[in-house]
């Protein structure tokens, strides 16, 4: 296990190198730039379009609403990374990887949208098995690059692969269950993957209304939570402020539990984490968006600013402070889930152990349902809209749910190596989708800003802007 976390460390630091993060950043500035950075600017607007619409079912064609399509998507998002990503940020990038996570985060929220178009863009509607509006990377190569052949091999390479990510949810829980609990890491992860089967069997509206409640809910009590540690300790947080400053561009020596870090950590484990914790570039919200009902891309798109801003500079942040503030990547030399429960314990005494402990597993949880979901979608390609598709959907969810159960006690190290790997390879998959389809989302952006919303400011009803690939390619093979 140790060559192997090796090795895998080794790939990352390639995968996860400068070029790797110039690219990340630079594809993020120049479509804010084009954007006019609206989707960063404009809060009122963003908000309204969003969050302030949560319980309407929304317009125009699609499967389930915008609210509950962007809980699916938050379901990947506000998960463990949140709260163990962080840690292993900190603990290997040193207290200066959080700033490059606001970075790629404040750029990240143009690249999300753009994710979110695309879905909107190259979906299909799958009537007979299914009767839902899917997309993934596979499909937007057939449907906007006719790369059919080397969408089968993505799709077969996403759903084969995909559970294994996962398997860091179920260490994080496990480790911080045991820590908290003491319970037995396998009865935790049968338990885990029990509960998580139960759920995906009810296909994607069971999904989308477990994750309309759950990820909500727990996400407010955690920043609650969070809070209090700052509110406590306010007085220290100016010197927590620019200690994460100064760490993002010089060197951090190492102190206590502490290894050191140099401004190349910061940076890698800052966005690498920062990109898996609210997968803006990855590739996962043109997944999770495309099923929305909505009545242009581009509204659905807004979801995405509100995604990124509370998956990372919110809950992400509250992680990144509480550890900080309570010097808990200095005095222990845990790692994961169980220093950001260390932290809550230092501050809240057992209790705030518990409550970490019992955040970090729904958190887990939605993230592993979440994930479900987008890795089904590459089943379905590879499978079509036929009977085959629906016999085999259940074969596979014993299949994703495997390596959770499993594999739940290799080491976080090895665990978080190979999801970086992964979410690198996403990374240049839809950093290519967005610059080969510029053109189309630019359109599709000018044309909700200069057309459509200002006819439906002025009270006229254009019809409304929704794409179906499969209804598109009959027509053309008619």
């Amino acid at each position: 296990m140790e060559k192997l976390t090796d090795f895998l460390y080794r790939i990352d630091d390639i995968v996860w190198g400068t070029p790797t993060i110039i690219l990340i950043l630079c594809t993020g500035i120049l479509l804010s730039v084009r954007f006019g950075f609206r989707y960063q600017r404009k809060i009122g607007f963003n908000f309204k379009n969003t969050y302030k619409t949560m319980f309407q079912k929304g317009e125009g064609d699609g499967t389930v609403s915008g609210f509950q399509a962007a809980c699916t998507a938050l379901a990947n998002t506000i998960g463990t990374g949140n709260i163990s990503g962080v840690a292993t940020a900190i603990v290997s990038g040193g207290p200066g990887a959080l700033l490059w996570m606001w970075v790629s985060a404040f750029f990240g929220m143009s690249t999300k949208a753009c994710e979110i178009i695309i879905g909107q863009r190259y979906r299909e509607h799958y009537k007979k098995s299914m009767d839902e509006y899917v997309c993934d990377r596979s499909f937007v190569m057939k449907n906007a690059f006719g790369w059919k052949k080397g969408a089968i091999v993505l799709a077969v390479f996403c759903f084969v692969f995909g559970p294994w990510t996962c398997c860091v949810q179920t260490e994080a829980v496990t480790s911080s269950l045991e820590e908290s609990f003491g319970l037995s890491p396998l009865v935790t992860a049968l338990v885990l993957g029990a509960t998580c089967f139960v759920t995906i069997w009810g296909g994607l509206k069971r999904i989308s209304a477990v994750m309309s409640k759950a990820v909500p809910i727990m996400s407010v009590l955690y920043v609650i939570a969070g809070l209090g540690i700052v509110i406590v300790n306010i007085q220290h947080v100016p010197e927590v402020i620019m200690l994460i400053i100064k760490s993002a561009f010089s060197p951090t020596a190492a102190v206590g539990g502490f290894a050191g870090a140099t401004v190349r950590d910061a940076l890698q484990y800052g966005i690498a984490r920062g990109i898996y914790s609210n997968d803006a570039g990855t590739g996962y919200g043109m997944i999770a968006h495309a099923c929305a009902k909505t009545d242009h891309p581009v509204r659905q798109s807004l979801w995405g600013w509100g995604e990124v801003f509370l998956d990372t500079m919110v809950v992400c942040s509250i992680t990144a402070f509480s550890i900080i503030i309570t010097g808990s990547y200095i005095s222990s030399d845990a790692t994961s889930g169980a220093l950001t429960t260390i932290a809550f314990r230092n501050a809240y005494g057992n209790i705030g152990g518990n409550f970490t402990a019992i955040a970090i597993t729904i958190f887990a949880w939605t993230t592993i349902i979440g994930m479900y979901y987008t890795c089904e979608k590459s089943v379905n390609y590879v499978f079509g809209d036929t009977k085959l598709n629906k016999m085999l959907i259940p074969v596979y969810m014993i299949y994703y749910m495997l390596p959770c159960v499993i594999f739940y006690n290799i080491e976080a190290e090895a665990l978080w190596a190979f999801t970086d790997i992964l979410s690198a390879m996403y990374v240049f998959i839809t950093i290519f989708f967005i610059v080969a389809k510029h053109k189309e989302i630019f359109r599709l952006f000018d044309d909700f800003w200069q057309r459509y919303l200002p006819a439906r400011e002025r009270g006229e009803n254009p019809p409304y802007v929704s794409f179906d690939c499969a209804a598109e390619n009959e027509e053309s093979a008619n």
